[in-house]
Order: C-alpha cells, then structure tokens, then sequence
C-alpha cells in the first residue's frame, strides 16, 4: 500500500498549476523510515489478515502550500532554487522601520533573491546566487545600519546594549529646560536652549542620524517623523519641548528594545540546551572535544548529570533521561542499550555510551531551534495584512498633517503657528510601530512557549490556522492507540479449564516466538506472575501458529486452518467469533479449549484528552483503514461517536474534503501514514515527531511526544495567541485614534503623542510576551 500513497500523493502534489512537484527523493525518507519500523508480517502463523492504518502508506504531508493552493496554511517559504544564504547580525535593525530601509537598499542588487527578517535577533537572511558581500554591507551601511556575517547560526549572544549615562542626563537636562520656562523664563531665552539643545545632542543624535539616512533614501519612517517633528519644534521657538520629545522617544527606543531582547531570550534559551563539549571515544581512553566536531557513528559518553550532546542510541548501561527540553515531559524516562538518545537532554543517575547517529547541526534540538528561528520569518496573514495597513497608513496621515496645517489657518480653525503645532503632532501618531511590531513579538512569544512545551508549531500561520481549527479526525493506530497488541480476553470453551491455566499453557507455548500477538500473550502471562510450563517438540507452522506438547498433552495456539490439523471440526467454527481478526485459538487433539483475544490498547489519556477537546467545541471523528469493528470499538471506547473504519488512503482524502463545511479540519497521525488525508487536511499534526525525521521536516505541527493530551493544550494556545494578537491591534488602533482626534481638535502635545506611540508599542510588546508563559488547556 506505500506505493499507493506515494503515488497518490505525487499525482496530488503534481497536477499541472502547483508550485511543486516533490521528486522521488522526497519519497525516499518515508520507505526508509518504513524499512526501519515495518509492519509486522501477521500472517506468522495467525492469520487473522492485520492490516493497520499503517498499511496505507508511509508519508507525510508533502509541501502543502504547493499541493493545495487553496490552503490557508504556508510554512515559512523555501528557499529559492540554487540560491545560498547569509545571515547578517544588524545590531541597530529592531524595528520593522529599519526593515524597509534595507528593503529599499538592496532592490533590485545583482544576485539578492530574497530577504526574510527576524527583528527578535536582530537578523537578516540574504538569500542570494553569485551577490556580492561587501556591495550588501556597504548599501547596508548607507542606511546607516552596520551588518557582518554571522558565521555561526547555531549561536546567539543578547544584542549589547548602550550605556544609560548620556541618556539619564539627556532626560535631566531636557526637566531642567522645562524647569525653567515653568520658573518664568522665556522658551527661546540662552539658558533654556543651551540646556535643551545639550540634551538633544545627549539623547537624540541616534534619532536624527537615522532620520538623515531615512530622508536620503526617501522612506516616510519614524525617524524622519520624529526628526521633522523635533526641528519644528525647535523653529516655532519650543526648545523645551523639542528637548523632551527627543529624551522620550530614546527612552521608548531603550525600553521597546529591552522588551524585544526579552523576546529574544525564548529562543536563546533553546539555543543554550545545546552542549558544547562531548566525551569522545579515543582508543581506550575518552577525550572531550567539541560536539561540533564528533562524526557519525563515533563513541561518545554521557557521564551523571551531564547533557546529551548529540542525538545517538544507547550502547551500553542503563539511566533517567530528562526529555523536558525536547517534549516537555516533566518526568525522567528510563532508557538501556538501543534506545535512542537526543542532544540536550539530561542524564540521570546512570553513565551511558551513546553511538551518535546525527552531527551536531542534523539534531533533533537542532532542527526545533531552527523551526523556532526560521517560523519568524514566515508571516501569518494577520502579520501580512498589517504590513499593506501600515504602507498605506502612514503616507495618508502625513498628507492628512500637511493638509490640516494648510487648511486650518485658512479656513480660520487655528492660528498658522498652533496649526502647524498639531500638523507635527500628527506627524508623530503616523508612525505605525505599534501596529506593526505587535504581531512578530506575539507570534515569537506563542511559537517559543509552544516549542518549550514539545508543540513545535511552523510558523505563525499554522498557528492561526489551529486558532480556526473546529474539526479534528484523529488516526486509530499509533494515535488513539498504543500501536502495540494486548491481551483483550481468554474465553474458555472447556468446561474444566480456567482462565488462569488458558494462559499459562498459551504463554508457554508462545514462549519462544517474536510475533507480535505472541508477545502480548508472554507480556499478560508475566502481569499476572504466571510460571511458564516446558514444552517440547516445539513446531512453529508458517501462517498457522505453533504446535508443542506440554505435559505429555499435544497442544496448538493458532489459527483455524491449525485447528483442523489437531483433528477439530471445522464445522463447529461456522459461524462463530473464534477465528476473527487477533483471535487465537488454544487446542488439543480434537478439542478447542479456549480463545484468546489480542487488540490494540486505547492511550491512557486518549480519554481525557477527547473530553477536553470536546468541551473546547471540537467536533471528532476516526478515521482508519483498519477493520470498521475494531475502529468503532476503539473510537467509542474513547468517547468518539463518529468512527470510519477500512478506509483506503483516497477514502480519508474524500472523509477530510466532506467535512470543510464544518470549519477548518486538523488530521491527527503518526507523522509517517496518510498522507494524502494530512496534506488534504487544512492542519496536519504529526504525533510523535521527536522519532521521525519526515514528521518534523513536513508536519504543520509536530508533537514531540505521543500524548492525546498535547492537543487541547495546542488548540487552546493558539486560540489564546490569536486573542492577543487582537487585542494588540484593536489596542494600538485605539490609541492611535483618540490621538488623532485630540490633535485635529487641536488639544494634543508633541510629548503626547510620543507617549501615545512609545505606550502603545510597550503595551502590545508586553502584552505579547505575556504568551511565553506556562501553557494551559
């Protein structure tokens, strides 16, 4: 059935239109993850025609932005074709303002493709084919921002901050000015300018700086606003003024980037997971070295209380590992020999040798911290709309100040002097900061808490899609289930046999065998405490089960066509239950003893978790390809009322289109299966990322853990996000508003309106920070 899917999904993802078409190689991945975990072959000796979910194919959702066009879901754009990428470290770029500077800086330069910014660290990624460094840094440096290639992505130092000196002195001087005209002297007399133009040029030349360059490069920025608004000031004769404008828009500045680099501090605390040094295995001896440095393949030890410091398996002794940092589970896991370790978890009590199985940048923390970073550089579509807002706010509320300080002298409203006055402080509520850095630190906020919490969520537009999210289809295998066969029920046909002795005489006979349904029967005979019984002439009977004697008695565990070779009648299983799909029959020479019954077991918090989803205003159905009865039993044992079961791969597809009527639909699986259904999906969550490469690269939201209960934490965060989010911009606006009303009627102050823009700024960028905290259902 892999081949299905797979062709299912390139016939999808390559219809004529699509803005990709995924090759072969992105196939790849999925039959080697298919090869490493098969399906067990259940025709052992059982037959009894097993086929999971995982049967219908082993993939993910592949570029779902090219396959559905009309997805309302985009990850953050790939790179284009052939193209490389710098990362420039630009301290002074906090601000969307200086993004559109160096927007405007490297149009249209030979051999730039494409920029992405991330105004959290301070970043931008140039993506480009044959351009030159130092024609970049040098445009760049134009605009007056200085740029240098950080060499080292996986690095992230918190932007350095100026000394607080001139600019406490700055606001010292600019209250003495004020001081004195309040005293009784005059606004332009020596003292009162001396002392105001000493604070300007204290804590206002980073201002007028970047309003030279924004004035060379013709941009209508707050620099250039704030720079018009001061030097009008100064030329009506308001020195104090112009002074205290100048101290509070460089306090707004210090304060807007504190909060920022506090932003920043979710993402650097991820980065800080990650170790530096390993325990390298050196001939007979251990060496450290640099985890940079340590190959695939190589030895490396873990001693007590240190970090992972790569992703390998366990070679040898035994530990706790706290996975906090990768899922958010707050409870240590024991892990031995063959259990895979990941970089940047903690080590228990336990020294264990790790075989590394990921270079240090391919780590599953690796890749998370580069989800995280690259998800700011994908805009969600509140994020894009409030980016057209701004461009066409701002130039319309500086025609507007230019008109009212025309107008309003000549229709006699105001004096020319107080006209212009309040064109200034127009000037100055044109800004659009608030508006515009609302949605980044919200969205950062969100997606590092959520990446904290083992929700690793692609960027701010899978975030808003999850707000919308009013349907979830849930897999059965691996998601509602353990994916793991026990033992359901012995039902005993002879009238002198227990229960008890049923299973002993099933567990011994199984003894020796790997199958699947074999070890459910050893894993329930040892629960119980049960002594297995020895058995000789042990034969194991290809797809018909096992024969052996025990006791001097010939016994067989297996299936009907095993039945009939022990001398049953076949007729006495006409009709019955007996022989269905995970039954197992328990015989001796013409006689059937017992059946026992082995299924897959619902999660312990599949319950719970439905319940909590359910309350949220979920509507849930299942969807699977395994046997309609055991899919309708499974989805009511969870509390699930709409169940599909033998669905094949385009059945799912067909289930996930019927149900757009109801709102945006989530699919919920493994993260290798159903791929078409995950990708037709508005939503694909993969559960369980953390052990699938294909999972994390591909899935809108990977879990990194298989727990139910990460979804009603992940649906109920983005819907909270998005509330703030909201409430950032209904705030801004509102502030922004009554401003521009006050101005107009000719009431409001320059320093007003620099509060206005410098408090609506804080409050969003406070606001969205409130989204870092610990997440709740």
């Amino acid at each position: 059935m892999l081949q299905i899917t797979a062709e299912t999904t390139m016939a999808k993802c390559c219809q004529p239109g699509n803005g990709a078409c995924q090759s072969d190689a992105t196939l790849l991945p999925l039959q080697q993850r298919h090869d490493q975990a098969p399906e067990p072959e259940h025709d052992h000796h059982h037959h009894h025609d097993h086929h999971h979910d995982h049967a219908h194919g082993h993939g993910h959702q592949h570029a779902h932005d090219a396959c559905d066009a009309a997805a309302s879901v985009a990850p953050a754009a790939a790179p284009p074709a052939g193209s490389q990428p710098w990362r420039l470290a630009i301290p002074g770029m906090d601000c969307p303002t200086e993004g559109r500077m160096v927007e405007k800086a490297l149009h249209g330069m030979a051999g730039v493709l494409r920029l992405d910014f991330n105004y959290i660290e301070r970043t931008l990624i140039v993506h480009q084919q044959g351009a030159s460094l130092a024609a970049v840094q040098q445009a760049l440096a134009a605009t007056g921002l200085a740029a240098e290639l950080q060499r080292d992505a996986a690095n992230l130092a918190a932007p350095a901050q100026p000394a607080r000196w001139p600019l406490l002195v700055s606001g010292a001087l600019a209250l003495l000015a004020e001081a004195l005209v309040f005293a009784g002297q005059a606004e332009t007399g020596w003292p009162v300018v001396v002392l105001a133009a000493a604070s300007m040029l204290l804590g206002g030349r980073s201002t007028a700086r970047k309003g030279w360059y924004a004035l060379k490069s013709r941009s209508l920025n707050i620099y250039f606003l704030m720079s018009l608004a001061v030097a009008g000031a100064m030329l009506l004769g308001q020195w104090p003024e112009a002074a205290m404008v100048l101290f509070l828009f460089a306090l707004s500045e210090r304060l807007e980037a504190m909060s920022l680099a506090r932003a920043g501090a979710a993402v650097r605390a991820l980065m800080a997971l990650k170790p530096e040094l390993a325990w390298v295995q050196q001939g007979e001896d251990w060496q450290q070295v640099a985890a940079d440095s340590v190959a695939v393949g190589r030895m490396v030890r873990v001693r007590p209380g240190e970090r992972v410091p790569l992703d390998g398996h366990i070679v040898s002794g035994r530990s706790d590992f706290d996975e906090a940092a990768i899922n958010g589970e707050s409870l240590p896991l024991a892990k031995g020999p063959g259990d895979a370790v990941f970089a940047g978890t903690i080590n228990g009590a336990g020294l264990v040798t790790v075989q590394v199985t990921a270079a240090a940048d391919g780590s599953l923390l690796a890749r998370i911290i580069a989800r995280v970073r690259d998800a700011q550089a994908g805009k969600a579509a509140t994020q894009r709309f409030i980016d057209r807002f701004a461009a066409v706010y701002t130039p319309l509320v500086v025609a507007l100040a230019v008109l009212f300080a025309v107008a309003a002298p000549l229709a006699g409203w105001l004096p020319w002097q107080q006209a212009l006055y309040q064109a200034l402080v127009l000037l100055v509520i044109a800004c659009p900061c608030a508006l515009v850095i609302a949605t980044p630190v919200t969205l950062v906020s969100a997606l590092s808490a959520a990446a904290r919490h083992g929700m690793l969520i692609k960027g701010g537009a899978a975030l808003e899609t999850a707000a919308r999210v009013r349907v979830v289809a849930l897999d059965k295998t691996g998601t509602l289930t353990r994916g793991q066969p026990v033992l359901a029920d012995i039902r005993c046909l002879a009238a002198v046999l227990e229960q008890h002795r049923a299973l002993q005489l099933a567990a011994s006979l199984e003894a020796h065998s790997t199958h699947p349904l074999a070890r459910a029967v050893l894993q329930a005979a040892q629960q119980q405490g049960i002594a297995l019984l020895p058995a000789e002439g042990l034969q194991e009977l290809a797809g018909e089960g096992v024969i052996a004697s025990i006791g001097g008695v010939r016994y067989g565990l297996g299936n009907a066509r095993l039945a009939a070779r022990l001398g049953l009648d076949a007729a006495a299983l006409d009709g019955s239950e007996h022989d269905k799909r995970g039954g197992m029959l328990l015989c001796r020479d013409g006689e059937l003893l017992a059946t026992l019954q082995v299924a897959d077991s619902l999660r312990p918090e599949a319950v719970a978790a439905v319940a909590a989803l359910q309350r949220q205003g979920m509507r849930l159905l299942v969807l699977s390809g395994d046997h309609a009865a055991e899919v309708e039993r499974i989805a009511a044992a969870a509390g699930i009322a709409d169940a599909a079961g033998a669905l094949l791969p385009e059945d799912k597809l067909a289930s996930i289109r019927a149900q757009a009527g109801h709102g945006a639909v989530a699919m919920v699986g493994d993260g290798v299966n159903d791929a078409p259904a995950l990708a037709q999906a508005d939503l694909g969550i993969a559960m369980g990322a953390a052990g699938s490469d294909v999972a994390l690269e591909t899935a809108q939201v990977a879990l990194m853990e298989d727990r139910l209960d990460k979804l009603p934490q992940l649906f109920a965060h983005a819907r909270r996000s998005m509330a703030v989010l909201r409430a950032n911009i209904v705030l801004a606006l509102a502030i922004k508003a009554v401003f521009f009303v006050l101005a107009l009627a000719g009431v409001a102050s320059l320093w007003m309106a620099v509060f206005a823009d410098v408090g609506a700024s804080l409050l969003v960028i406070f606001n969205g920070l409130r989204l870092a905290r610990a997440i709740r259902e």
